[in-house]
């Protein structure tokens, strides 16, 4: 039956070209913004979890710059004991050469051994990075701390780990770089010319010890940032995982979208051609009259 009060043809025909508008602008809107699930509306429970993720994932950027900056004072340190080792070195060959010395010449080996004294205390107070000195200090606090990761549980709780490292076995010198810790004793050597080779392997006793304990200082600084740097580079990694995760979940795939875009653009034309055809019913009616 042809009714001119309802046009059932036009109204079916309206009925798909907009849902066939209403998908175009889905996809359009997919298209600008690369996201499949841009706004909670779109998915609640992907948005929510994506939304998560994202804000753990900047977390981990303030991880990345503590573990940054834990791993320099440690390269510093380590710079600094090593040097120091040269240095001491230095004295102990210093004082082998004044076994056989004369008074004259141990005099003159005194005021060598007193520049490297000078040298490592140079270095110790040197090894200061973002106003910490694991090597020159008072050692008020042994332990470094460094923010490792940001951990979140399966009931949603989050706590923030980080690396202990004991360096109560690191302090070369005191806070003022001349006495103290590790190097004490070699710091207090002096030549006045009348030592004899007993005098003088008392201090190149002592000197072994020192390098003994110099050489433990650096190993333990060597493992503690190369732990820091295996951390720093898992959480580079996890970040990058993240971000692929939240990909899988929100972002659209583009080569579909383009293909459901031309899909949808022909079934709009389409849509427009069958409500002028559905319109033009009308005009057929009012051509029975003529």
């Amino acid at each position: 039956m042809s009714s001119l009060n309802t046009n059932a043809s036009a109204m079916t025909a309206l009925q798909t070209l907009s849902a066939t508008n209403k998908n175009m602008a889905t996809t359009q809107g997919r298209i600008a913004t690369g996201f499949r699930v841009a706004e909670a509306a779109d998915n609640a429970a992907y948005w929510s979890i994506a939304t998560t993720m994202r804000s753990d994932n900047k977390a981990f950027s303030s991880v990345q710059d503590a573990l940054g900056l834990g791993a320099g004072r440690l390269d510093v340190a380590y710079t600094a004991v090593d040097s120091a080792i040269t240095a001491v070195d230095k004295i102990k060959q210093k004082l082998v050469s004044a076994m056989s010395a004369s008074t004259e010449d141990k005099l003159k080996i005194q005021t060598e051994i007193a520049e490297l004294q000078g040298q490592l205390t140079s270095i110790g107070l040197a090894a200061n990075y973002a106003g910490s000195n694991l090597i020159a200090n008072d050692q008020t606090s042994t332990t470094l701390e460094v923010v490792s990761s940001y951990d979140r549980a399966s009931d949603g709780t989050v706590k923030v780990n980080t690396i202990n490292l004991d360096l109560s076995g690191t302090q070369l010198l005191d806070e003022t770089g001349t006495a103290g810790g590790i190097l004490d004793e070699v710091m207090q050597i002096t030549l006045d010319g009348t030592e004899d080779n007993a005098a003088i392997q008392a201090h190149l006793d002592n000197i072994e010890t020192a390098l003994a304990e110099m050489a433990t200082a650096a190993s333990t600084i060597g493992a503690a940032k190369s732990r820091v740097d295996m951390q720093k580079d898992f959480v580079s990694k996890l970040q990058d995982a993240i971000d692929r995760g939240v990909g899988q979940l929100v972002d659209a795939d583009m080569n579909k979208e383009s293909a459901r875009l031309s899909a949808l653009q022909v079934q709009q034309q389409l849509g427009i051609q069958a409500l002028s055809i559905a319109n033009s019913n009308t005009q057929n009616i009012l051509s029975l009259f003529r």
